[in-house]
């Protein structure tokens, strides 16, 4: 592999004394070889399945008035880089990609795909698992010989649990693959939106965030992950979904949907208690930085100290003093106003999930089995990590254990992105990320975490050969051996 030491990266990398992991580095397909290659391994579904995916770009091609009548969000336009022809061959050529990984400063790289960020959304289930299969197989060979230093993600298809368990049995035991993304915010349809006897309205749609209120359980999912020791990793777009919905402005659209993607699924792992029932499994959240996570954790452990169940005593309408009330309102109220307090109901404040289910609990914590606002910082601390690029100045929010309750420092991961069109330069990106240290925001200690250290616990955590093989294994095993 050549180093290409000339840039301003390969000097940073050499000054550090510490390996640098990107968990978040993006290739480019080039169609006609992914096409070709699908249809001869997977027949004209696979080939058609990967042509025919589900892409807002065709949203371009609709004239806004019409976008306004049918409420199509504007999606982002031109998303990789063209003026720097080399970084674009780059992303689009594995081979070149390793040998310019020295210029990079980069050492190992997880490599998620760009097109097929969306094939596992298909819609016919044969297609999409079809075209799933033979792309993880194309994946696997195109990459096969570069595992030195690069390691390409499997597609896993997650409207049932059985799909993605075939899947992931086949991209790790059969394929070798070592990463697994997966979907969320998958769109059913609502049932009742739909009239008898006619299909389901495609705009009466419900975000399945697989971990809680899901038409499934995806439990033997994560067992099946922690048995093949793969880390469930979630690349999913929100745009489109929600406020994210402009018709006229893709700026508008973009800003945060990675992150607020990411807290959806988190929020429902965690409430729904997986985190409790696998405490040996890691979860990642890429591109959506680390700001959301540390918010969602403080605000996690403020709800529970006002909604667990001794707190609900508070607001619990029983606990009305009415003889009370009656004795104030009579001294401080205006005239007649105790009178009309005799012919208050205060129905809408007895209301609980109880009214309609009398069964019904009202600990939206149940499934964490939580019993002191420290066992949330354990519930979720250790087993998230979230995926961070480089400009994001809220990176060092990760690392402030003065403001993270419980001096907690959330799992950043240095993720570069390379690929896509917020990379315009490919060497800049360690660069740009090192700037927290140079401004003073987080410390070189902090930076060996989040660009060698956190990675490597989530990457090889539940898989200790993760790094075997490669050009950092011996650095890896220190500190899985430390941990």
């Amino acid at each position: 592999m050549s180093t290409n030491g000339g840039s301003e990266a390969a000097a940073l990398r050499a000054r550090l004394q510490h390996p640098v992991i990107d968990s978040d580095g993006h290739w480019v397909e080039f169609g006609p070889d992914v096409i070709d290659y699908l249809r001869e391994v997977g027949g004209a579904r696979a080939a058609d399945g990967f042509k025919n995916r589900p892409y807002e770009g065709w949203h371009l091609t609709v004239p806004l008035s019409q976008r306004r009548e049918r409420r199509l969000d504007q999606p982002i336009w031109w998303g990789v880089p063209t003026r720097n022809t080399r970084d674009r061959a780059t992303a689009m050529l594995p081979r070149l990609l390793y040998e310019r990984m020295g210029e990079l400063g980069i050492d190992f790289a997880v490599l998620y795909p760009t097109a097929a960020l969306r094939i596992p959304f298909i819609a016919d289930q044969e297609t999409r698992q079809a075209t799933c299969r033979a792309f993880n197989r194309y994946s696997a060979d195109r990459f096969h010989a570069y595992g030195e230093r690069l390691a390409p993600v499997a597609a896993i298809p997650m409207y049932t649990p059985q799909e993605a368990i075939a899947e992931l049995e086949y991209a790790v035991r059969t394929l070798g693959l070592k990463v697994a993304m997966m979907p969320s915010l998958l769109r059913r349809p609502i049932r009742a939106a739909a009239r008898a006897g006619a299909e389901p309205n495609p705009y009466a749609v419900w975000l399945d965030m697989l971990a809680l209120d899901s038409e499934h359980d995806y439990d033997p999912v994560w067992a099946k992950c922690l048995e093949l020791g793969v880390a469930p990793t979630f690349h999913t777009v929100s745009k489109g979904v929600g406020t994210r919905a402009s018709v006229s402005n893709a700026v508008y659209n973009h800003i945060g949907h990675f992150g607020a993607a990411g807290e959806a699924v988190c929020k429902a792992l965690f409430l729904g208690g997986v985190t409790r029932r696998f405490p040996k499994l890691k979860f990642a959240f890429l591109e959506g930085g680390v700001g959301w996570a540390c918010s969602l954790y403080s605000d996690l452990i403020g709800h529970w100290k006002k909604r667990n169940p001794a707190a609900l005593a508070e607001v619990d309408p029983a606990n009305l003093n009415r003889e009370l009330l009656a004795q104030l309102f009579h001294r401080y109220g205006s005239e007649g106003l105790a009178a009309k307090l005799a012919r208050w109901n205060p129905e809408g404040e007895a209301y609980s999930p109880r009214t309609a289910d009398p069964e019904a609990s009202l600990d939206d914590f149940a499934a964490c089995a939580i019993e002191r606002a420290e066992q949330i910082r354990d519930l979720f601390i250790p087993h998230f990590y979230f995926g961070c690029e480089a400009d994001d100045p809220a990176n060092a929010w990760a690392f402030s254990a003065k403001t993270n309750p419980y001096g907690a420092r959330l799992n950043a991961i240095f993720g570069s992105d390379i690929g896509h069109f917020d990379v315009p330069e490919m060497t800049e990106v360690l660069p740009e990320a090192w700037e927290l240290v140079e401004h003073g925001l987080i410390g070189e200690e902090d930076f060996r975490d989040f660009t060698f250290a956190n990675p490597v616990r989530l990457w090889a955590g539940n898989n200790p050969d993760f790094f075997t093989g490669t050009a950092i294994e011996r650095r890896a095993r220190e500190v899985l051996s430390a941990t």
